[in-house]
């Protein structure tokens, strides 16, 4: 006799060149965050999920607040799954933003091509690819007639690559939804189960423009920037003392990724704008951390003569970490794992931070599992040729649907 998982299985070896078809349209219309115009996306999404019979709903989040979050538009999608009454509600996760392509790719970034196995274009592997897996994870789950008890939601949001407010975090704050379990966007050979707070800070640094010829004129805002870089580096052998237990998760990391400042070669910097990145590993408290930084950024340039400081929060995201029912989700993808890719898939931490960390702040219990390779690296993630492995979609497409399998068929 065939079983469920068998059926299930088979449903998605037979519809997979509509699954990549699938996913190449998802590619194809552009995510760049900035500038953040991500409705249109949005929209496409929702038209093609109304071809399999699926009502998205569309969340568009204000105007003037995107606008002063520092992008274009913003509509999040959720897709409601009701069954039977007396399961648990379980949600996947995916975002549609996406960082500028950047230059030297072979591929066309927009592309969504085919060549050797592997389809590329920006976000196949993060995390594009995952609007296909769980689209038909969840198709493959209701196709065959199989008994369901309590509810699947999808969640396609558009405000991951700025931290995820606008996300996941608006559909929880204006109470559009609460799952029981959430599955994130992750990689195929590993389920992330905590990872890394961050903080990021916008450091202007005011001095006073003078004439190159006539420095002493001026208070030279470089200078005092540099300062402060010497003092931000100066901290990374301490950083590296600092080990966190949780595997997969090594020590903090800080850098300044962006330097803005000066008015011409000829004249001296009357400002500097410079923006930092400062990861924490989950025994870190972000608040303590935000006061430590602050405090080495001033003391850096205490004193200096007609200089003076602004220092903006950008974003303080507060790591994943497991809480109970996450071993559920563990247990179940491990499982289904095995059976689909022959080999014990590890649960571990990761340095990243991502937006499922929001449904984990407000007692979700939440894991990232979904297409991709081994390691970040492998695909290319947020560089030129980024792709997925065609195999690795499918493989994690029927591991998905398992596990929806476990979670929401009827006992």
């Amino acid at each position: 006799m065939t079983t469920h998982a068998e059926r299930i299985t088979a449903w998605i070896d037979e519809h997979f060149d509509e699954e990549v078809a699938f996913l190449q349209k998802v590619v194809q219309q552009p995510t760049d965050t900035p500038p953040g115009n991500n409705a249109p996306h949005a929209e496409l999404v929702a038209q093609l999920l109304q071809a399999y019979g699926w009502q998205a709903e569309q969340h568009a989040v204000p105007k003037e607040q995107v606008e002063a979050y520092g992008m274009q538009s913003i509509t999040n999608l959720i897709v409601r799954r009701p069954y039977a009454a007396g399961g648990p509600t379980v949600a996947l996760n995916a975002h549609g933003d996406v960082v500028p392509p950047g230059d030297n790719w072979t591929y066309p970034p927009y592309g969504g091509q085919i060549d050797g196995g592997y389809i590329y274009g920006r976000a196949t592997a993060v995390s594009k690819g995952d609007f296909a897996t769980y689209v038909f994870a969840a198709r493959a789950l209701e196709a065959l007639g199989i008994p369901l008890q309590g509810q699947l939601e999808l969640h396609f949001t558009y405000d991951e690559e700025f931290g995820g407010l606008l996300g996941p975090g608006w559909l929880l704050e204006q109470q559009l939804t609460k799952p029981d379990f959430v599955i994130a966007a992750g990689f195929s050979y590993g389920i992330v189960t905590a990872h890394n707070a961050c903080l990021q800070l916008e450091i202007t640094v005011h001095g006073k423009s003078g004439h190159g010829s006539m420095p002493e004129t001026g208070h030279d805002a470089l200078q005092a920037a540099n300062k402060i870089l010497n003092a931000i580096y100066g901290q990374l052998p301490e950083l590296k003392k600092i080990k966190s237990k949780v595997a997969g998760i090594d020590s903090p990391t800080m850098l300044v990724g962006r330097i803005d400042g000066g008015t011409n070669t000829n004249v001296v910097p009357g400002k500097v704008v410079m923006k930092m990145d400062r990861r924490m590993i989950p025994e870190e408290d972000p608040v303590a951390v935000e006061a430590q930084v602050r405090a080495l950024i001033e003391d850096a340039v205490r004193g200096e003569p007609g200089i003076r400081l602004e220092i903006r929060r950008l974003l303080l995201s507060h790591a994943l970490r497991p809480l109970p029912g996450s071993e559920q989700l563990v247990g179940s993808l491990q499982k289904n794992a095995q059976a689909i890719l022959g080999e014990t898939i590890p649960a571990v931490g990761t340095p990243l931070y991502a937006d499922a960390r929001l449904y984990g702040e407000r007692g979700i219990p939440a894991v990232l599992y979904g297409a991709g390779p081994r390691t970040v690296p492998e695909s290319n993630a947020k560089k030129a040729d980024e792709r997925l492995a065609l195999d690795d979609l499918r493989k994690a497409s029927k591991i998905v649907a398992l596990t929806l399998l476990d979670f929401l068929g009827k006992k």
